[in-house]
């Protein structure tokens, strides 16, 4: 299954239906009075997250969603049939933008949530809403409220613990294929991931979520190779693993690379918890290691793991080191949650 992130949809919600003009008419009753019902209310198009969906591809194959509308009133003051509504099922994670791709209408993070994108119209009066002392035989009733038309977008982003960075062929792939039961493409030959994967990684009994977003390149904030299209999965993650090709010859200017991009990209990516791993150890002997864990140690200025996807060396304690860092978030997020919740006169 194709992974999209993106998507473009049409809605509209139910126009009302109509009210009704009519009068009673029995035998023996000579004053009927007017008897016409109203419309009934027009469907609404709601947004949903539930869970088991991890992409927009549904959105790929249907963009219209229309509501049903009202039906109109009838005599014997009977009220038109509400219309439908229409409920979009999409992941957890997904951002409703609106047409200029840039104003956030709601952000589904949870299972469960819902939003009302479009509402429903109301249905119109008939001729009995409009009946007075002074009135007593109205022939005039109320059109249906038009429904609501709407052009918007649906961007996902995704809900992972960690976000795996680094250039491309930095092996971020064959970490999370080693650590998960994910199977990602992997190659002797360079290329990039194309769709970012997911996979769940367990140590020392506990799980978590790690997601292998596509390599970036030098100038991709500025729209070359992919760009930032998949910068924005990250920007939920509790910490950034950022992966360094060890047998690259240009081992400083890939790290500054990785780190100009999150920079640019702007927000508070770059200022993420961060684990800076230097891999692919097993192709070097314990001098070379030591001199480029140095270099960029210096370069970073933080401490630098040593780490092999293909031979599992100290992939273990980059486990374990991920691990805290998604319980320090945990925390923190939960301290912030019981201060808001704290009643202050």
């Amino acid at each position: 299954m194709k992974f999209l992130d993106l998507a473009k949809v049409y809605i509209r919600s139910g126009s009302g239906g109509g009210g009704c003009i009519s009068f009673r008419r029995e035998k023996y009753i000579e004053y009927g009075g007017p008897d016409g019902g109203d419309g009934g209310k027009g469907g609404s198009v709601w947004a949903e997250a539930v869970e088991g969906l991890n992409t927009l591809i549904d959105f790929r194959y249907q963009q219209h969603f229309f509501a049903d509308n009202g039906r109109p009133g009838m005599g014997n003051q009977r009220t038109g049939a509400d219309g439908g509504d229409i409920v979009l099922k999409v992941p957890v994670g997904t951002e409703i933008l609106d047409e200029d791709q840039e104003t956030v209408i709601a952000d589904l993070t949870e299972v469960g949530q819902r939003i009302q994108l479009a509402r429903g119209g109301n249905g119109g009066w008939g001729n009995l809403h409009f009946k007075s002392s002074t009135n007593q035989a109205p022939r005039r009733s109320n059109p249906g409220q038009e429904g609501v038309e709407r052009t918007l977008w649906l961007r996902l982003k995704l809900i992972a613990d960690v976000g795996l960075l680094g250039l491309p062929n930095a092996g971020k792939s064959t970490f999370l294929a080693a650590t998960s039961n994910a199977r990602p493409k992997i190659a002797d030959y360079p290329f990039t991931t194309l769709h970012p994967n997911l996979g769940v990684v367990g140590i020392d009994g506990v799980e978590f979520v790690v997601a292998d977003i596509p390599g970036l390149i030098e100038g991709a904030s500025e729209g070359r190779g992919l760009g930032d299209l998949f910068l924005g999965h990250v920007e939920r993650c509790a910490v950034l693993l950022h992966l360094v090709d060890g047998s690259s010859g240009t081992l400083i200017e890939d790290y500054h690379t990785i780190i100009g991009e999150l920079e640019a990209y702007g927000g508070a990516l770059a200022e993420k918890p961060r684990i800076t791993v230097l891999n692919k150890i097993d192709a070097l002997d314990d001098e070379e290691r030591a001199f480029l864990k140095e270099e960029l140690e210096a370069a970073s200025g933080t401490s630098v793991m040593l780490m092999s996807g293909v031979s599992r060396e100290g992939v273990d304690g980059v486990l374990r080191a991920l691990r805290a860092q998604i319980d320090e978030d945990r925390l923190r997020q939960k301290g912030g949650a019981d201060e808001e919740e704290t009643w202050h006169p």
